[in-house]
């Protein structure tokens, strides 16, 4: 009878040798592999993920929307009071536009982590893409500012839920070569749908009728359209089945993401193991657990570069800076030509991270990053101060390139920093915790800077620059001595380095167990 019992207590400990060998194999190939490598020998794997940073558009798009239909004089008019011989939209209805969504964002990606936990990734991106036909309707035939505000709160609920779900799938099925390039892809979805709606005020906010603000509005029924077709052939994350038990839906999900044979059962056992070692870390899985032992670093590392985006100006420059435009003298379509170039130079940026996040590496691109754009918003906020035309003309110049620089830099490496730095356990839950945070703070900022920046209220504009200049100085001072390197890490890299409680310092040049040992 003993002897039946250690007989399977050796045969439990074989299999479980085996498994962690072909584990290790497959981190050793990980990181053997390139970016271009990756994508050809992970073509389902690329897809899907594609997919799901696609998705992150109607987030983007929505998210801009309100800022930019406050620069279009028709829906001034139409929701707005007259003021001075023109129309401003009263400062209370203008931070219930901005915070109201904010606010149900927080709402969304709390509940996303609870319910992508629950019920998995995929059905709760589909349902989140499906009620935003019902919410963009709202915001389309809306005729009085109430209404307007009921649309948009329901909306920022569910662009909560899919940017959370969106780039937690992202960061479970892409290889560890390709991790950097898609999470900062997910950061050029951010900028093409401002962009594009950029175009279609361009082309429309002239227009003396509600189809100069409309247009945006139905353009979203296009995203929304785009994303409900593929969302039903979705293959559900592997890294959430097994992580519930799921063994064989994991490995026909792993088949179709184009696994089969060695790669297959290597790709289990990596991510099995993964997950065997994060339960030690995070036994329950829930929100509590993010901020226990190791995780609490983890979480703070996370979490913090979003934040960072959030107190280094990018809501003022974003939803503010065609506005600022205007009232600097420009006139409306200038403003709306100047907001596409902003728009360009985002893109730009982005593109210029993917070759820079992995070669020049997260912490000196996320800090240097930050440094310039908290420069940029410390002189546009100085001209800002001096009043002269020629001064005025280059604060919003600076305001303009601001774009560019944030968007090479912490606007991409967040994206990145979120879903790779949280353990695989907490990562859903991590990642609505960093976008409920970034929100939390947006919404701050969308029921003060009206009161701010306005002309009707303390009339500051580009001075405002000054808060979010400041800010960043603090920004500065976490990055350099608490942000550290995760570039070229598989997750169970990461997992050792967190437990082992590796130094900021130490983190880029220290030899893991997971790289040091041979296969038997």
């Amino acid at each position: 009878m003993g002897s039946s019992k250690n007989d399977e207590a050796k045969g439990a400990e074989h299999i479980h040798d085996a498994s962690e060998d072909l584990a290790r194999v497959a981190n050793q190939e990980a990181h053997e592999l390139g970016p271009i490598a990756a994508m050809r020998k992970h073509p389902l794997d690329t897809a899907w993920a594609f997919f799901a940073v696609v998705s992150c558009l109607l987030v983007s798009f929505e998210n801009q929307a309100s800022g930019m239909v406050l620069s279009i004089p028709q829906f001034r008019k139409d929701f707005g009071n007259e003021f001075e011989g023109s129309y401003v939209l009263d400062a209370d209805w203008q931070s219930a536009f901005y915070g109201g969504p904010v606010a149900s964002s927080v709402i969304g990606t709390f509940s996303a982590g609870y319910l992508a936990d629950k019920l998995g990734r995929k059905p709760i991106i589909g349902v989140s893409i499906a009620l935003s036909f019902v919410a963009i309707a709202i915001e389309f035939i809306a005729t009085t500012p109430a209404m307007f505000f009921g649309g948009k709160f329901l909306n920022g609920f569910l662009t909560g839920i899919i940017l959370s779900v969106a780039v937690t799938y992202v960061g479970e099925v892409t290889p560890m070569a390709i991790r950097g390039f898609f999470t900062c892809l997910t950061a050029l979805m951010m900028t093409i749908g401002p962009l594009t709606a950029a175009i279609i005020v361009d082309n429309t906010g002239n227009i003396d009728s509600p189809w100069a603000y409309r247009a945006i509005f139905c353009s979203q029924f296009g995203f929304a359209g785009i994303c409900i077709i593929f969302a039903p052939f979705m293959p559900e994350s592997p890294v959430w089945l097994l992580s519930v038990g799921k063994a064989d839906k994991a490995e026909r999900a792993l088949r179709r993401l184009g696994y089969s044979g060695t790669g297959l059962d290597m790709r289990i056992s990596q991510i099995q193991t993964t997950l065997d070692k994060a339960r030690e870390e995070a036994a329950g899985a829930t929100y509590l657990d993010c901020f226990r032992r190791s995780n609490l670093r983890r979480t703070i590392i996370s979490i913090m570069p979003l934040a960072i985006q959030a107190l280094g100006g990018v809501y003022f420059v974003a939803s503010y800076g065609t506005y600022y435009i205007q009232l600097a003298g420009y006139s409306t379509a200038a403003s709306f030509k100047l907001q596409i170039a902003q728009h360009g130079l985002s893109m730009a940026g982005n593109i210029c991270s993917w070759f820079l996040v992995d070669r020049v590496g997260r912490r000196p691109l996320t800090f240097w990053g930050t440094f310039s754009v908290t420069l940029i918003l410390l002189i546009a906020a100085g001209l800002a101060t001096e009043g002269s035309p020629g001064a005025i003309k280059g604060s919003v110049a600076l305001i303009v390139l601001y774009n560019f620089f944030y968007n090479i830099s912490i606007g991409a490496t967040a994206y990145t920093l979120l879903c790779e730095v949280a353990t695989s356990r907490l990562r859903v839950k991590t990642v609505s915790i960093g976008i409920a945070l970034q929100y939390t703070i947006f919404c701050v900022w969308a029921f003060v800077i009206p009161y701010m920046f306005n002309p009707d209220q303390a009339n500051l504009g580009a001075k405002t620059a000054f808060l979010f200049g400041g800010l960043g100085v603090l920004c500065l001072v976490y990055l350099w001595f608490y942000q550290p390197e995760t570039a070229h890490r598989s997750y169970e890299e990461l997992d050792e380095l967190f437990m082992k409680k590796v130094s900021v310092r130490q983190f880029a040049n220290y030899k893991t167990d997971a790289e040091s040992k041979e296969v038997n």
